[in-house]
């Protein structure tokens, strides 16, 4: 950062972030809306071998998480990837890995609200469609935000309960399917190896089931025991989370045999298993897994802002701390905003592959810094991962291979953005020189 290694800019945002937090920011930015309807889409491209493609992009991102978790055991304050970049590299590295984290929170937030809009249109169809639909948009943006602002415990607390009743029903779908289909969970394997190419296909769809890990070390500043608590938090969050896909994934194929062809795989294995309550049921989880990952998305993308204004890359304005509620306002006001704006504007389908990108980019960037900030942290006690730099160097490898499978269009749009983030972040600074 602008300040020397190891020293931290004052923050006013109070330490209430437990290990349970963190681990719930990390299931919930991995637990979506994606999970709902990935499943077809992984039978599509590798059939009955499909679970394995879990386990594939599991062990894609391991060395990713793992290199977060030794960063993210460095630094004490709030920001994350932004923060790592700086020390590592610079102020202008640091800022376009905020900058593109920022953006594809923002950019998924508003997408899941309105799948969340679209969920609540399927038992009152009016609240889905003409001012119906903006209306319901602007009230569930609007409580979020307000959520938000008034405190981190009670987006926690919010998010907590959420995240109980999404596993819940998540859970629940897999052991009723085990004991009512029994061994028909397991596949035969008797079918044809899918070719190369859609595996590759096949991981870099899964792999939207396997990011967002990365905003549960953006509030690092509000964390009670940052140097332990992030750590572990990332890593129980993805041994828990990756069982949990392969689980679902074998119980939807042996409950709906044309897996491949719906675009509703849970919501057609539940109501195959148990009927129109069994829909209404996995409706229940649809919409709280998106509630809760609305909230881990906007109180980890808007310390975000905050962390950038901190270090005069952003405007002061995002720096601000609501004296009573003792949280970054006016960063949670205008991300609320935004997102309004793009949820009304209709569906963010096309920009979808355009944020696994942003985040492959803040991927590379995290694991190329750990061979420049160790030798900086290694009086200090942290978490340091064995073997070297074998881990990192496998984390950029994994990150170059799904690069490979993005397409020209997600590349051309993500580098226009980057140079829109490069846009203000010269103006920022500009400013900031001048006062």
């Amino acid at each position: 950062m602008s300040n020397q290694i190891g020293q931290e800019i004052k923050e006013k945002l109070p330490r209430n972030l437990t290990l349970w937090g963190v681990w719930m920011l990390v299931v919930n930015g991995f637990i979506g809306a994606g999970i709902f309807g990935l499943p077809s889409g992984a039978a599509a491209l590798a059939g009955e071998y499909s679970v394995f493609i879990y386990v594939i992009c599991a062990l894609l991102m391991l060395p990713v998480i793992l290199s977060f978790a030794e960063v993210g055991s460095y630094f004490k304050g709030t920001g994350g990837p932004t923060k790592y970049g700086t020390a590592a590299f610079g102020p202008f590295i640091g800022f376009q890995g905020g900058w593109l984290y920022y953006l594809a929170r923002l950019i998924s937030f508003s997408a899941n609200s309105v799948l969340l809009t679209d969920s609540i249109g399927y038992f009152f169809p009016s609240l889905a469609e003409g001012n119906g639909r903006l209306v319901t948009l602007f009230v569930i943006i609007g409580v979020l935000t307000l959520v938000n602002i008034v405190g981190s415990s009670q987006s926690i607390k919010s998010m907590g309960l959420f995240t109980i009743i999404k596993f819940t029903v998540l859970i629940g779908l897999v052991i009723s399917g085990v004991m009512m289909l029994g061994p028909d969970v397991i596949p035969s394997f008797d079918s044809d190896l899918p070719i190369g190419s859609d595996i590759g296909a096949a991981a870099l769809l899964l792999i939207y089931a396997f990011v967002g890990f990365e905003g549960a070390v953006i509030p690092a500043g509000e964390a009670k025991n940052p140097q332990r608590d992030m750590p572990l938090g990332l890593i129980l969050g993805l041994s828990v989370v990756v069982f949990l896909y392969m689980a679902i994934q074998l119980v939807s194929q042996a409950a709906v045999p044309d897996l491949a062809s719906t675009k509703t795989p849970l919501l057609d294995a539940s109501a195959s298993l148990f009927g129109e309550t069994g829909a209404i049921l996995l409706m229940v989880g649809v919409t709280t897994s998106v509630i809760a990952n609305l909230i881990s998305a906007m109180f980890s993308a808007t310390r975000v802002t905050y962390a950038l204004a901190l270090d005069k890359s952003f405007p002061n304005w995002f720096g601000v701390v609501n004296e009573k509620y003792l949280t970054p306002a006016n960063s949670i006001l205008f991300f609320g905003i935004i997102a309004f704006i793009l949820g009304a504007m209709g569906s963010f389908t096309f920009l979808a592959a355009m944020t696994v990108l942003s985040r492959l980019f803040l991927f590379i960037m995290t694991c190329a810094s750990i061979p420049v900030l160790r030798p900086k942290f290694k009086d200090q006690k942290v978490f340091r991962l064995k073997g070297g730099y074998i881990i990192p160097v496998l984390g950029i490898l994994a990150c170059l291979w799904l690069m490979l499978q993005v397409s020209w269009t997600s590349i051309w749009m993500t580098g226009v953005l980057i140079l829109i983030g490069t846009g203000l972040y010269l103006i920022s600074r500009r400013m900031a020189t001048k006062t």
